[in-house]
C-alpha cells in the first residue's frame, strides 16, 4: 500500500484490488512507475485468447489389395485430401482386407491422439472382417478418436453419438456380406469354367510350337541358352522343365 502523502500527491484512489486511475498519472517518480505497472497487470488479466484454436488432426488410411500395379491409390489419395487430411497425414498398406496385421494401419493408430479423427474412403479399406472392424472402432472410442468414411455404404458413420455408432455395426454387417457374396461367386465361376473343360491360373508360357522349337534348337550343340529363350520369351527353368540339355522332351514335364 502506498503512503498517504504519495497518494494525495497523485491525485489517485485506491480500493481493495488496485488502482482505480481517475486522473492522469504522472510519468515521474518511482512509486507511479510501480502503479502503472501494477494496473497493467490486472488489466492484461482480462484478455482471453483467441477463440478460433487450430482444429484437431485428420489422419487417412487407404488400402488396395493388389501389388502388381492393377490397383492404384491415386482416388483414395485425392478423396482424403479434399476431405482435409494433409500429405503427411496419410498411411497406405497394399494387402488385402481380412489381414488384421497391416504395417500401414498399425502405424495410422498408433499416430492418433485424443481427438483426431480417422478418415477413410470407404469402410471395407479399414477392413473387411466384422470382428476386426469392430474392435478398431471400439479401441478409437475409448481412445477418444473419432472415425469419418466419406463414400459407400457407411457413410453415414459418425461413432462419436450412439445413433452413428448403430449404423457402423450394421454396415459393418454388409461388408462382411459383400465379401462372402464375392467369395461365392468367384467360386462358383470357377466351378462353372473346370465343368466346361477351362482351367484357372495363368497360361502356360511353353506352348507346344515353342516346345518343338525348343526341343529342335536344344539338339545343336551351338544353340545359346540364353539366346533362345529370350526368343521364345521364357525363362531358363521354364526351358529345363520341358527339354532336356540334349534336346529331348522331360517326360516329368506335363504336357502344355
Amino acid at each position: 500500500m502506498l503512503l498517504a502523502s504519495h497518494v494525495a500527491a497523485s491525485g489517485c484512489w485506491l480500493d481493495e484490488r488496485q488502482v482505480v486511475v481517475h486522473q492522469p498519472v504522472p510519468t515521474k517518480g518511482p512509486p507511479f512507475t510501480a502503479q502503472r505497472k501494477r494496473y497493467r497487470f490486472w488489466h492484461m488479466r482480462g484478455v482471453r485468447k483467441p477463440a478460433n484454436q487450430p482444429a484437431a488432426p485428420l489422419l487417412g488410411y487407404m488400402r488396395v489389395s493388389k501389388a502388381d500395379g492393377s490397383q492404384v491409390l491415386d482416388l483414395q489419395r485425392d478423396a482424403l485430401q479434399a476431405a482435409g487430411v494433409k500429405e503427411r497425414h496419410l498411411y497406405s498398406d497394399t494387402a488385402s482386407g481380412k489381414q488384421d496385421d497391416r504395417p500401414g494401419l498399425g502405424a495410422c493408430l498408433q499416430a492418433l491422439r485424443e481427438g483426431d479423427t480417422l478418415v477413410v474412403w470407404k469402410l471395407d479399406r479399414l477392413g473387411r472382417s466384422l470382428r476386426h472392424l469392430v474392435n478398431v472402432v471400439h479401441d478409437l472410442t475409448s481412445r477418444g478418436v473419432g472415425l469419418k468414411v466419406l463414400t459407400g455404404q457407411g457413410a453415414a458413420i459418425d461413432t462419436t453419438t450412439p445413433a452413428g455408432k448403430l449404423v457402423f455395426g450394421i454396415f459393418a454387417s454388409l461388408a462382411e456380406f459383400e465379401r462372402d457374396l464375392i467369395s461365392e461367386r468367384t467360386r462358383a465361376g470357377l466351378a462353372s469354367a473346370r465343368a466346361r473343360g477351362r482351367k484357372g491360373g495363368r497360361r502356360r508360357k511353353m506352348t507346344p510350337a515353342k516346345l518343338r522349337l525348343a526341343m529342335a534348337a536344344m539338339g545343336k550343340p551351338e544353340t545359346n541358352v540364353a539366346s533362345l529363350c529370350e526368343e521364345l520369351g521364357i525363362t531358363r527353368s521354364t526351358l529345363y522343365r520341358h527339354v532336356s540339355p540334349t534336346g529331348e522332351r522331360r517326360s516329368e514335364a506335363n504336357p502344355p
